[in-house]
């Protein structure tokens, strides 16, 4: 018997709705007491000083972006497979994105690269490293490159929740960080988005440019005596905020973290065990001292060929066949997806750079080689034997 098994679940219950409807009765329902409340459980949890709540990665990014002074005429270095929008948020800025391969074993930037793209072009103010997945990028030697070429840097923690470096949050490395909560993401509010940052320059910046430029947020004035005048917009800003109905959800997703992250732990640990047998696919790398996000359980599917010294014609053959395999599970029912996109390879960017495919040739390999299998907490044994039963035989 077929069993429908989605990619991902949110893990919502009554609080989450109980919740919402608060908001709603207060009459508060932009940016008030509950989003306060998420930014300051986002603080205690990342070790950071300040974090502020947008409507989405994407904004949060952009705002980072500006808080940092990237502007017109500056470069930006992004790894070259992730989610488009990491590139995006540095166009909205002016700036020009400029990318790098990644390492296929981690999925991110890969450091080997970084330097001689940094010393190559003194236009380049800041990098994005994007920690992929839920594991981090090598925060400590991007910092270290960081320092020595004066750049800023500003991480795309999207996926990154609860993924660490020995105890350092993802997010806590560069001058700022921004993760989503997308339903695709390990903790959901639907859309929403927080960048979280140690400097306090970059965090008044941020507070003002997401609420349209203003000196004083709405909850700061129905705080203050005098809260009926409108307050001074000294920057041209945007509308960037979070609504209190997603601060709500967020607090009772910050509630059941554990749960949510140790249901995803445990049910990448099973995968890890089971299909490490399996030729065929390559599964997540953990370097030594790193944690986990799992944010996504993504594997190389190499069809059992030797993948160490890769072409572009064998990265496109071996894909037709992880295609089939994908389309072979999706007929029982089972939801999987690529693990994102090589945004080198996208019409906009292709075209504005007159990119090939192999201009990136790792990122290529990720983009057509790499295979996200379902994981969500609560997964139950018969929910996680159906996958595997069906991978086994569609592998035969």
């Amino acid at each position: 018997m077929k069993m429908n098994i989605p990619i991902t679940k949110t893990i919502f219950g009554d609080e989450e709705k109980e919740a919402i409807v608060k908001p709603l009765e207060t009459g508060w329902v932009v940016q008030g007491p509950n989003v306060a409340k998420f930014q300051t459980m986002f603080v205690e949890f990342t070790g950071s000083k300040y974090a502020h709540a947008a409507s989405n990665c994407t904004t949060a990014l952009h705002l980072g972006l500006e808080a940092m002074g990237i502007a017109k005429g500056d470069k930006v270095i992004v790894p070259s497979f992730t989610y488009v929008a990491s590139a995006n948020a540095v166009e909205y800025t002016g700036a020009e994105v400029i990318f790098c391969d990644i390492d296929l074993k981690t999925f991110n930037i890969d450091e080997t690269k970084l330097e001689k793209i940094i010393k190559s072009d003194s236009s380049i103010k800041a990098i994005m490293p994007v920690n992929l997945f839920g594991l981090c990028a090598n925060m400590p030697y991007i910092m270290e490159l960081a320092k020595k070429y004066n750049l800023k840097i500003i991480e795309d923690s999207a996926c990154g929740f609860d993924g660490w470096i020995e105890d350092k949050h993802s997010g806590t490395f560069g001058d700022c960080g921004c993760f989503s909560f997308h339903p695709r993401k390990s903790i959901c509010t639907g859309e929403g988005g927080m960048l979280i940052t140690n400097d306090e320059n970059i965090a008044n910046k941020v507070s003002q440019l997401k609420d349209h430029g203003a000196s004083k947020s709405d909850l700061q004035r129905h705080k203050e005596k005098g809260g009926s005048l409108l307050p001074d917009f000294t920057m041209r800003g945007y509308n960037y905020r979070m609504t209190d109905m997603q601060g709500a959800v967020g607090v009772c997703q910050m509630d059941r973290k554990e749960y949510i992250m140790n249901g995803r732990r445990e049910v990448a640990a099973k995968y890890d065990v089971v299909l490490k047998d399996i030729s065929q696919l390559v599964t997540p790398y953990i370097p030594e001292n790193y944690k986990h996000g799992y944010q996504s359980y993504v594997c190389i599917f190499t069809d059992g060929e030797d993948i160490s010294n890769l072409s572009k014609e064998q990265i496109d053959r071996i894909n037709i066949k992880r295609n089939i395999f994908m389309e072979k599970l999706e007929e029982m029912t089972i939801a999987t997806r690529q693990g994102t996109h090589a945004v080198h390879t996208l019409g906009y960017y292709k075209n504005k750079n007159n990119f090939k495919d192999e201009d990136f040739l790792m990122s290529y390999a990720a983009d057509r080689l790499s295979i996200a299998l379902p994981l969500y907490a609560g997964m139950s044994d018969a929910e996680f034997d159906y996958v595997i039963t069906n991978i086994k035989e569609a592998l035969k």
